[in-house]
C-alpha cells in the first residue's frame, strides 16, 4: 500500500465523519401539515434569503464533502489498479 492510498484513506474517513456530523446537525425538511395547509409558499425575508442561512451552508458543506469523497474514491481505485501491477 502506497503513501497515496494511505493518505487518501485518511481523507475518505474524514469526509465520511464530516458528512455524518453535518447531516445530523441539519434540521428536518419535513414541514408536515403546516406546509400542506399554508401551501408551502414562503415570501418572507427569510424565504428570499434562504441561500444565506445556516441550513444552506450546511447543505453546501454536505454536497462538497460528498463530491470530494466520490472523486477521491474513484481516484484511489484507479491509482490502486495501476500501482498493483
Amino acid at each position: 500500500m502506497s503513501y497515496i492510498e494511505i493518505g487518501a484513506g485518511v481523507v475518505l474517513a474524514l469526509c465520511s465523519i464530516v458528512i455524518i456530523l453535518v447531516v445530523l446537525v441539519q434540521d428536518s425538511k419535513d414541514d408536515g401539515l403546516t406546509s400542506a395547509i399554508g401551501g408551502g409558499y414562503n415570501d418572507s425575508f427569510y424565504g428570499k434569503n434562504a441561500g444565506n442561512t445556516r441550513d444552506a451552508k450546511l447543505n453546501r458543506l454536505t454536497r462538497n464533502a460528498a463530491i470530494v469523497m466520490f472523486v477521491l474514491t474513484i481516484a484511489v481505485s484507479i491509482i490502486h489498479k495501476y500501482l498493483s501491477k
